[in-house]
């Protein structure tokens, strides 16, 4: 049997009985030199992980002659790998089970760095999203930030270090923002936790300044949304306004319409001043609060059939300074009978009513006036075009695959945003 067991920064001290006894037994020992460390007199032979692969075709060697019989005693076929933290929690222990029997390894697992990491920082970690950057890119980084995880756990590198990851973060323009803690040596004598702000380039001039043990991990936790908090208006752009400029849904921050597509809608209705434009599955009120802004004297309904949705809408205005839309609460086409004449419609959401608010809309849009619809799926494009291919009004179709830049340590790469479809329809003018 090999016995694979965790040890933590803590040594020797942190082991309990029945462990040490297994490693006091042991005839073979096996860990980096700094778990080897921890027992300066321990008799048995030892292997230092250097080259894992040479290190596997030693252990099997080794078992190849306990299986033969060229070791008769039972006290003697005791060998020990020792790993950090728990062996399972991406460890030595699934490069073990992956070459050799499971039959012949015990796990005794340690604390992990992430458990020790959420127990100092005080937040609990049961819906945590845990993303190793340990030699690894950073893509299941982007799209669980993306997602707007409310908890992530970050095993570091060299190459991948507080400083690189929270770069990324800051490039993101995400709509939720993030307490970043760097925790180092848990569970050592030379343990340090520490949080930073990560909100512009100046914050992360300041964190590359600092020094981080090799043995760290980030800990990030996602800020509840401040109503309150005072927005410079004097410094926001005119049109295309941040992501992390809105309040969004505390469960899906990401569910918005992101800037670009926002830019290229507006483009897309051929907006003009004083006009009645409603916002059909309005969300956040993001596409509302741009036209409202650009076109202080145009009327705007944002239409959203969630209470949260209502009320983000109504914050969201209220942050900007913007007076000319207002937040309708009901489902289309049902709350749409009672609203003024549009000369514009835009579509971000139908809860799979599309034809049907298709045609309450056609019906009530003002001659000469344009509808926009936002898809993201080859179906509703097929049902929203036979729709308007039945009446032979004018239509274009757009289609975006747009990507930001992303730094990935030292360099840029392109990361995609999700592919949209915008239908743009004109009714005729007679």
């Amino acid at each position: 049997m090999i016995h694979v067991i965790g040890i933590g920064l803590d040594g020797v001290a942190g082991l309990t009985e029945p462990v040490r006894q297994i490693i006091e037994s042991a005839n073979l020992l096996v860990g980096s030199d700094r778990h080897l460390s921890y027992f300066p007199l321990h008799p048995a032979e030892r292997l230092v992980i250097e080259d894992i692969g040479v290190t596997f075709k030693t252990l099997c060697r080794q078992l190849i002659r306990w299986n033969s019989g060229s070791l008769e005693s039972p006290a003697g076929r005791n060998l020990v790998v020792l790993t950090s933290g728990d062996p399972l929690f991406f460890g030595l222990g699934r490069l073990l089970l992956a070459e050799l029997p499971a039959d012949q390894l015990d796990f005794h697992p340690h604390l992990s760095c992430i458990q020790l990491a959420f127990s100092r920082i005080k937040v609990p970690w049961q819906d945590a999203r845990i993303v190793s950057a340990h030699g690894r890119a950073l893509d299941e980084l982007l799209t669980v930030l993306r997602e707007g995880a409310s908890k992530v756990a970050i095993l570091t590198d060299g190459k991948n270090t507080p400083s690189t990851i929270a770069r990324l973060l800051l490039s993101l323009d995400l709509p939720s923002r993030y307490d970043f803690w760097v925790c180092e040596n848990l569970g050592g004598s030379e343990e340090r936790i520490q949080t930073f702000s990560v909100q512009q380039t100046d914050d992360i001039i300041a964190l590359e300044s600092q020094t981080f043990s090799s043995l760290n991990v980030v800990v990030l936790v996602r800020q509840l949304g401040h109503p309150h908090e005072r927005l410079e208006i004097q410094n926001l752009p005119t049109f295309g306004l941040p992501d992390s400029t809105f309040l969004t849904f505390s469960d899906r921050p990401g569910l918005m319409t992101k800037r670009e597509m926002r830019i290229l809608i507006l483009g897309e209705l051929g907006l003009q001043s004083g006009q009645i434009v409603w916002d059909i599955g309005a969300g956040t009120g993001s596409v509302s609060i741009e036209i409202g802004r650009l076109f202080p004297n145009s009327q705007i309904y944002a239409i959203e059939k969630t209470g949260a949705g209502i009320s983000l809408i109504e914050q969201n205005c209220q942050r900007l300074q913007v007076r000319n839309v207002i937040s309708i609460h009901g489902s289309a086409p049902d709350i749409l009978d009672r609203l003024p004449v549009p000369q514009r419609i835009f579509i971000g959401g139908t809860g799979g009513q599309l034809r049907t608010i298709l045609g309450f809309c056609g019906g009530q849009l003002a001659k000469g006036g344009t509808i926009a619809i936002a898809l993201a799926t080859l179906e509703h494009l097929n049902e929203a075009l036979n729709w308007v291919n039945e009446r032979q009004w004018d239509y274009r179709i757009l289609q975006a695959n747009l990507s930001r830049s992303v730094p990935v340590a030292h360099l840029t790469r392109f990361s995609p945003l999700n592919p949209v479809t915008i239908l743009t329809i004109n009714k005729p003018e007679v």
